[in-house]
């Protein structure tokens, strides 16, 4: 028999194929399957989810054949490593694949911030252009971004940085080697010397909230905060605050605490950009990332261990 899979949320509609043709899969997103998921419970063997789902310690108790959960993604904040761990499944990640479209993206919502990209596009198409000015953006040239953790997302946002001529630093949690930016010892430092603060640093409970009100005044009246890393890593309380009283400039953002359901007050707050979690959301990444989720569920299932485990 072909090992049960359980599926919580949609695929590139290959690697579901592909999929289908070496397992049995169970679709716990699709309402019409709620049945035949719950029949199938028992016989789960492995999880494909995505990084923003993850799976809750109460969905693990509810299968007694879990082997190994495998996130589409890299986020691993949605998932109880430690429980994994007490219970023997490995959990296991697609990292690299999707390192340049996130940067990518970062670049775009700091280029969309300052040359008023949004605004632009409802300025032209109110048609405002021919009665009215339109205000000047800023240039990134010469600007100094502050990355807030610098991983392999961090990095590439900082090299596509540097080829817009701006001026690249840094706060991680840890050394990095091999760089030759500005390292400074806290959020706050940082954000006090960048015009741009981009976030970029893992979800993980030491790293909740760590764009506080206190960063964010650090930033200042024209300090711009770019946020491509997880919803819960920046105070939102804070943000919406700083956005509305000017204490910051202006945000662009990807990602948000309970996300799709955002707060409301993000559709009227000032000189942002918002972004539906697009960060790795292109075809050719998300068909990498599908092949490495394929990858790993192959290797487990054939007696080895995944190559990108994150748990052990």
């Amino acid at each position: 028999m072909k090992p049960h899979i359980l599926l919580i949320e949609p695929l590139m509609t290959s690697i579901e194929e592909e999929l289908e043709a070496k397992y049995t899969v169970d679709r716990a997103y699709l309402p019409a399957e709620i049945d035949t998921v719950e029949r199938a419970l028992p016989d789960v063997r492995a999880v494909v989810t995505g990084g923003g789902s993850g799976l809750s310690p109460e969905w693990m108790q509810k299968l007694p054949a879990l082997e190994v959960i495998a996130i589409n993604g890299v986020g691993t904040d949605k998932v109880d490593l430690k429980f994994t761990r007490d219970r023997g499944i490995h959990v296991t990640t697609t990292p690299g694949v999707l390192t340049d479209d996130v940067a990518d993206l970062g670049i775009a919502l700091t280029l969309a911030v300052l040359r008023r990209v949004p605004e632009g596009d409802r300025f032209v198409r109110e048609g405002h252009w021919s009665n009215q000015g339109f205000p000047l953006g800023r240039s990134p040239k010469g600007k100094r971004l502050g990355i807030l953790g610098l991983g392999q997302i961090g990095k590439a946002l900082g090299e596509r940085a540097e080829a817009f001529g701006m001026v690249v630093q840094y706060w991680n949690r840890s050394d990095v080697a091999g760089t030759h930016w500005r390292n400074f010892a806290s959020p706050t430092e940082l954000a006090g010397e960048s015009d741009i603060l981009a976030v970029c640093v893992a979800a993980t409970p030491s790293t909740q909230n760590i764009v506080n009100a206190e960063v964010l005044k650090a930033l200042g009246e024209k300090g711009v905060l770019i946020n491509v890393a997880r919803g819960n890593v920046v105070d939102e309380d804070a943000l919406l605050a700083a956005l509305n009283s000017g204490t910051i400039a202006a945000a662009g953002l990807d990602v948000f605490v309970n996300e799709p359901n955002i707060r409301r007050e993000f559709f009227t707050a000032p000189n942002t950009v918002l972004m539906p979690h697009q960060g790795s959301a292109t075809y050719e990444t998300r068909i990498s990332m599908g092949n490495l989720v394929l990858k790993n569920l192959a290797a487990h299932f054939d007696g080895l261990l995944p190559p990108n485990v994150v748990n052990l």
